[in-house]
């Protein structure tokens, strides 16, 4: 049985628009183009557009796709290799839902969770694994190379990664408490953060750290990651880091 664009679009909740261009890019031919020009799919090329979709859930780039799909033609010895990648993923993740679930615990509590044990499951490859979508468009973008993750810069980054964590969660709060960009609560915690950087081998001023939301806030890609969190939060950070760096003139 064949199938055209549209069908398959609807069998896999893929887009007509990205079969297309998975077409361009050589990653998946139909097997069949009528004289109309249609394209025509069958249950080969549908085998094969599983193997894209499980790729694209483990964040693999196209290019990197279609570079495993010409490495391992077998369909058998593809799917070992995505259910491989699968189960590293799923222990990570109940690693760091672990790991989470007893940040709760502690923080219903009262108490601190030490910082070796803040990002128990987070190693050196899986940093650089959690930074490959930052570090991709930041060199699409700016043609700027974030520098290579070492094992030796592993423990600070944990814990300047829960630090910064906590400040974003903390402003997240405030703005939903409707606490002012200038009250006593926000500008302690922007000073508590630029004095944990500062202690940290950063060196942070407010006008610097006004700048960087500045960035936030104009860039795609930061902005949408802290509207995630909270809606509005880009515009709040921005303009609270603008108020208190013109504060300290």
């Amino acid at each position: 049985m064949l199938y055209t664009v549209k069908e398959v679009a609807e069998l896999t909740g893929v887009t007509i628009k990205a079969l297309h261009h998975y077409h361009k890019i050589g990653l998946l031919q139909p097997c069949e183009i009528t004289d109309a020009g249609y394209r025509l799919y069958g249950t080969k090329e549908l085998e094969v557009l599983q193997q894209i979709l499980f790729y694209r859930e483990l964040d693999f780039s196209l290019e990197d796709i279609k570079k495993a799909l010409e490495d391992e033609p077998s369909r058998l010895n593809c799917l070992t290799k995505q259910q491989e990648l699968l189960l590293a993923r799923k222990q990570r993740l109940e690693c760091l839902l672990k790991t989470i679930n007893e940040s709760i615990v502690l923080s219903k509590e009262g108490e601190i969770m030490n910082t070796t044990d803040m990002f128990k499951g987070f190693n050196k490859d899986q940093w650089k694994d959690a930074l490959s979508e930052q570090s991709e468009y930041i060199k699409d973008k700016y043609g700027y190379d974030l520098p290579e993750v070492q094992e030796a810069d592993v423990p600070q980054m944990n814990e300047q990664a829960m630090e910064a964590q906590q400040f974003i969660v903390s402003m997240s709060d405030a703005l939903k408490s409707g606490l002012k960009v200038n009250d006593e609560k926000v500008i302690q915690l922007l000073n508590n953060h630029i004095l944990f950087l500062n202690n940290h081998g950063h060196n942070i001023d407010s006008k610097a750290l006004a700048a960087q939301t500045k960035f936030f806030l104009e860039d795609d890609f930061h902005r949408n990651m802290l509207e995630g969190q909270q809606v509005g939060l880009s515009y709040y950070l921005c303009i609270a880091t603008d108020m208190y760096a013109n504060s300290k003139q």
